[in-house]
């Protein structure tokens, strides 16, 4: 997914694999604009296109970035985009997986990630 990022002012392009509990997978890319307020990123795209086509359970996500498409570090989801995946994932078994450009993989849970998230339950008064 990295390559087709559009970036055409950071030049930090990441790409998002997210794994659906159905097996399905649903690829996204970050794309800018050039107010920067509309841009989305890469695991929201992914989110949203699987929620578009009526996913509504997931199992993973995978990111990678970079600058210039070339990972040389871990690219962990922005705040938003952990916001996004609180709404939708359970949060103890819901794993983030990154990857750094040497091959060395980071599996991560969304509560470790997004500790105290705020979600669903919290509207309804659950912990």
């Amino acid at each position: 997914m990295l390559k087709f990022s559009y970036t055409p002012y950071s030049g930090f392009k990441v790409g998002a694999a997210l794994l659906c509990k159905s097996g399905k997978i649903f690829g996204g890319c970050n794309i800018e604009n050039a107010s920067f307020s509309p841009s989305n990123c890469a695991e929201r795209t992914a989110f949203f296109n699987a929620i578009s086509s009526g996913e509504r359970e997931f199992e993973a996500i995978a990111v990678v970035g970079g600058a210039e498409g070339i990972v040389k570090d871990f690219c962990p989801p922005c705040g938003v985009c952990r916001q996004v995946m609180m709404e939708f994932c359970d949060e103890k078994s819901f794993k983030i997986i990154l990857q750094d450009g040497s091959g060395v993989t980071k599996e991560i849970l969304l509560e470790e990630i997004l500790p105290m998230g705020f979600g669903a339950k919290n509207l309804q008064g659950e912990k």
